[in-house]
């Protein structure tokens, strides 16, 4: 029997909730990256660290605030723990995987597509990981073009967020490029779900009334948000990581660089050498 499947229960405030939480995980992962590579490398893995533990909560806890309004009309839908937790654990491993690759290698070419492809990896991962946690009188049934666009959509959306967090200087624009990455990232999920078809067993029961969602999936967020919050303090109460670079900066470089003064005997070289010619010899007239 196929299942009605409703994913806006609750109208537009459960997509537009989890595309701000999406925007506010981006943000927080994007400039703690960039403040990974204004630093030493022995501080540079926790700021990575706590970027991809930002981007990965932020995810997860957008994937399951949309998952609040999803309902199959004649069953009960419930969520099995564990497997719901290891898809938290997939999206922080594999956004890590490719933030340090990141992070540690620069913002070269082989670096952003391998560290791209595994985070978007890790991303659409713990979108379906998270789906087989579902527990309800029925299964799953996936249009298999549908789910590999929502899996190449969550490939570009991380290759841009990692070429952003090293390449694009400046608050406002690094906030633009966490606009971007949340809509990819919402828009990775709703095309997921637009590839999900529900197939009931024939003995599941009509009209069962079971736990509303938000008393299953709410709970179970309080630990990430809390990180967010906690990431927030952190970043809102650090200069640099606000700031962003300045000129001096070479990202990848640690530190901004500072340009020395010329000294005075230098300069005076300098200026003979380019009055006279080569060596400083005077030019032949």
């Amino acid at each position: 029997m196929q299942g009605t499947v409703d994913g806006f229960s609750y109208g537009l405030v459960t997509p537009v909730a989890a595309f701000l939480m999406a925007c506010l995980g981006a943000a927080l992962g994007l400039r703690c990256t960039t403040r990974s590579l204004r630093t030493r490398r022995t501080a540079r893995a926790g700021w990575l660290a706590l970027g991809a533990t930002s981007i990965g909560s932020g995810i997860w806890t957008m994937h399951f605030i949309a998952m609040v309004g999803f309902s199959v009309e004649q069953t009960t839908v419930s969520y099995d723990r564990p497997l719901t937790f290891a898809s938290l654990a997939v999206a922080v491993l594999m956004v890590g995987i490719g933030i340090f690759l990141v992070g540690y290698r620069g913002a070269t070419r082989m670096a952003l597509v391998t560290g791209g492809t595994i985070t978007g990896l890790g991303v659409a991962s713990m979108h379906y990981l998270g789906m087989a946690g579902m527990r309800f009188e029925g299964e799953f049934e996936y249009d298999t073009i549908t789910v590999s666009l929502s899996v190449v959509i969550a490939v570009v959306a991380a290759t841009v967020a990692l070429w952003a967090a090293v390449s694009v200087h400046g608050f406002l624009p690094s906030l633009g490029a966490s606009v971007v990455m949340g809509v990819a990232v919402s828009g990775m999920h709703y095309t997921g779900m637009a590839a999900l078809r529900v197939h009931l067993h024939p003995a599941a029961a009509p009209g069962a009334v079971g736990d509303a969602p938000t008393s299953l999936l709410l709970p179970m967020m309080i630990g990430p948000g809390c990180f967010l919050l906690l990431a927030g303090v952190i970043v809102l109460f650090d200069p640099l990581a606000v700031t962003d670079d300045g000129p001096g900066h070479r990202p990848g470089h640690g530190p901004r660089a500072q340009t020395a003064p010329i000294p005075v005997q230098r300069r005076r070289t300098a200026s003979r050498t380019s009055a006279g010619g080569e060596y400083g010899q005077p030019r032949n007239r």
